[in-house]
C-alpha cells in the first residue's frame, strides 16, 4: 500500500513538474506577468471555454497601459503579448525572418492532412506554399473570377426577397455566410453548392462543423497543446471534416478527369502545379557552408491539395461572412452612412448599365470605407501569432528571447486604443479617407510575410455581397438587435458573433 502511495506521489510530483518548469521564464528576464497555474498558464478560462482567445488576449491588452509588452504563457509555452506598434512592425515585418512561423502547431511535422497549408504550415513548406499559391491571386486572376462572385452576389434577392415581407426579422450573418459558401464553391472547386437556396446543404454543414468547437474538440486541442509530444498523432479536425474535403477533392478531381479544364479556378490552378512536378525554393531553415539559402522542394500531392481546398473554404466563407454581416448591422444602426453606401451604389451602378462588374465595385470607396470601420471594430482574426526561431534581442531593450516563444499582437486591442483612434468605439467610416495615424495599429488581415494571401479576394467578394445587397433592400435593426452583439467564448483563432446577427429588411423603393 505504502509503494502505491509513493508511485502516486513521485507521479504527481512529475506532472507537477512538467506543468509548471517553464514559469520562471518571464521572471528571469523582468517582464511582467500574470502569475501563471499548472498546466493552464494564463489561459485556464480560454480551456474551459469560459472566454474567446481574442478576448483573453484583448482582456491582457487593457490591463497594461503603458506597457511596450507584457509576458503571458500560453499553457506551458511562455508567449510575449506586444503592445507598441514600433516593435509589432519590427516582429511581423522588419524582422520577419526570425519570427517566419506562426506556431499553431507545437511540432514542425504535420501528420494531419488538412494543416498541410499556408495558415498552419511553417518553414520551408510554409515558404514553399506561399511561393506556389501566390499566383492564384493576382489582380488579373481576381478579375477572370469575379462574374462568378457577381452571379451568387446577384442571387441575394432571391433569399432576402422573401425575408423582407412584411419588414421581417432575418439573420443576416446566416444569409451573408450561405451566400460567400455558394461563392467560394463557385470561384474555387467551379461547382454549385446551392447553399442560397437550401441552408442544410452538405456545404453549409460542413462549413458549421468546422467552425463549432465541441467539448470533444476543447478536449483534444487541450492535450495535443500540452502534451505535444505524447498526442502529436491527434488530429486537430474530426474525421467528418477530413472525409468530406478529401471526398469533395477527389470528386472534382474525377470528374476533371485529373487534368486543369480551363475553368480557371483554384482546383485548375492546384492541378496545374501538380503537372509541374517538383517546386523549389530557398530554405528559410536551413543554409549552406558559405551562408546562402539551402534549395528545398516539394511535389503537390493530394493531401497537400486537400490542405490548400480546406483552407480556401473556411477562410473564404467564414471571414467575409463575418466583415460583410457586421458591416450590415452598422449600417442598421446608422441609418446615414447607410443612404451614403446607398447612394454611391446607385450612382456608380448608373454608369455601368446599372451590372455589377470588377470595376463598379472597385469606385465604391465610401462602401469600402464602411467595410474598413466594421472589420476595425470587429476582426473576423482578433489576435495574430508569431513563433521565434532564432535568439532575438527585443528593440530598445536588454531582453534576449529564445527559439519557440511565442508573440502575439491583440489586433482587437489595438483597433479600439484611443491612443491610435478618435473615439474608437464609434462607427465612423469617414476615418480611412486618411487610413490610421500608423500602419501597424490596424491589422485586419495582417501584414509582412504572412499578411492573408486573400485580402483582396475577400475583401471584394464581401463589397459585391453588400452592393448586391444595399441596392435593392435596407436593413434596420430588429426587437434582437444588440449594438454590441455578444462574441462567442469558444472562438481560437477566429472571432464569432453568438446567436448570429438579427436584422429587419425591407424593400427600397
Amino acid at each position: 500500500m505504502l509503494t502505491h502511495i509513493a508511485i502516486v506521489c513521485v507521479i504527481c510530483a512529475l506532472l507537477y513538474v512538467y506543468g509548471t518548469g517553464t514559469y520562471g521564464y518571464w521572471s528571469k528576464r523582468g517582464v511582467k506577468h500574470d502569475a501563471p497555474i499548472p498546466f493552464c498558464g494564463n489561459a485556464r478560462r480560454t480551456f474551459m471555454r469560459e472566454i474567446s482567445m481574442c478576448d483573453l488576449f484583448t482582456e491582457v491588452y487593457w490591463k497594461n497601459p503603458g506597457q511596450r509588452f507584457v509576458g503571458f504563457y500560453l499553457g506551458r509555452n511562455p508567449s510575449l503579448i506586444l503592445r507598441d506598434p514600433e516593435l509589432i512592425k519590427s516582429v511581423i515585418a522588419a524582422d520577419a525572418s526570425s519570427f517566419y512561423s506562426r506556431g499553431f502547431m507545437p511540432y514542425k511535422e504535420l501528420h494531419e492532412p488538412l494543416l498541410k497549408n499556408l495558415v498552419f504550415a511553417d518553414g520551408d513548406l510554409w515558404k514553399l506554399l506561399r511561393q506556389t499559391m501566390t499566383p492564384a491571386f493576382t489582380t488579373g486572376k481576381l478579375k477572370a473570377m469575379f462574374p462568378l462572385i457577381v452571379e451568387k452576389a446577384e442571387k441575394l434577392h432571391e433569399i432576402v426577397d422573401e425575408a423582407a415581407t412584411g419588414n421581417a426579422e432575418v439573420d443576416m450573418r446566416d444569409i451573408m455566410a450561405r451566400y460567400t459558401t455558394d461563392s467560394i464553391g463557385a470561384i474555387a472547386f467551379g461547382i454549385n453548392s446551392e447553399s442560397m437556396n437550401n441552408e442544410n446543404s452538405q456545404f453549409r454543414k460542413l462549413g458549421n462543423r468546422i467552425l463549432t468547437i465541441t467539448k470533444w474538440d476543447a478536449t483534444r486541442h487541450f492535450f495535443k497543446f500540452i502534451f505535444p509530444e505524447t498526442f502529436q498523432k491527434m488530429y486537430l479536425f474530426c474525421p467528418f471534416i477530413e472525409d468530406n474535403i478529401m471526398q469533395l477533392m477527389r470528386g472534382i478531381l474525377k470528374q476533371r478527369n485529373y487534368i486543369p479544364s480551363a475553368r480557371n479556378d483554384f482546383v485548375d490552378q492546384l492541378m496545374e502545379l501538380k503537372q509541374k512536378g517538383k517546386i523549389q525554393v530557398e530554405s528559410v531553415e536551413h543554409k549552406n557552408p558559405d551562408g546562402t539559402p539551402k534549395l528545398v522542394e516539394m511535389e503537390m500531392d493530394e493531401y497537400i491539395m486537400a490542405g490548400q481546398i480546406f483552407v480556401f473554404f473556411t477562410a473564404g466563407f467564414e471571414t467575409s461572412s463575418s466583415a460583410s454581416s457586421y458591416t450590415l448591422h452598422q449600417l442598421a444602426f446608422h441609418p446615414e452612412a447607410q443612404r451614403k453606401c446607398q447612394q454611391e451604389i446607385d450612382d456608380v451602378l448608373s454608369r455601368y448599365d446599372n451590372k455589377l462588374c470588377y470595376e463598379a465595385v472597385s469606385e465604391m470607396k465610401y462602401l469600402e470605407m464602411c467595410l474598413k470601420e466594421s472589420l476595425r471594430l470587429f476582426p473576423s482574426v482578433g489576435w495574430l501569432k508569431r513563433r521565434c526561431e532564432r535568439p532575438y534581442l527585443i528593440p530598445g531593450t536588454s531582453i534576449t528571447i529564445d527559439p519557440k516563444v511565442n508573440i502575439i499582437v491583440p489586433v482587437s486591442g489595438l483597433h479600439r486604443d484611443p491612443l491610435y483612434w478618435d473615439e474608437p468605439d464609434r462607427f465612423i467610416p469617414e476615418r480611412f479617407e486618411n487610413g490610421p495615424r500608423h500602419k501597424f495599429v490596424y491589422l485586419p488581415f495582417g501584414e509582412g510575410p504572412r499578411a492573408c494571401i486573400g485580402e483582396r479576394l475577400g475583401r471584394m467578394q464581401s463589397l459585391a455581397g453588400l452592393a448586391a445587397l444595399l441596392r435593392r433592400f435596407s436593413v434596420a435593426p430588429a426587437p434582437r438587435s444588440r449594438r454590441e452583439p455578444p462574441r462567442d467564448p469558444t472562438g481560437v483563432i477566429l472571432q464569432r458573433i453568438l446567436g448570429g446577427i438579427p436584422l429587419r429588411v425591407r424593400r427600397r423603393n
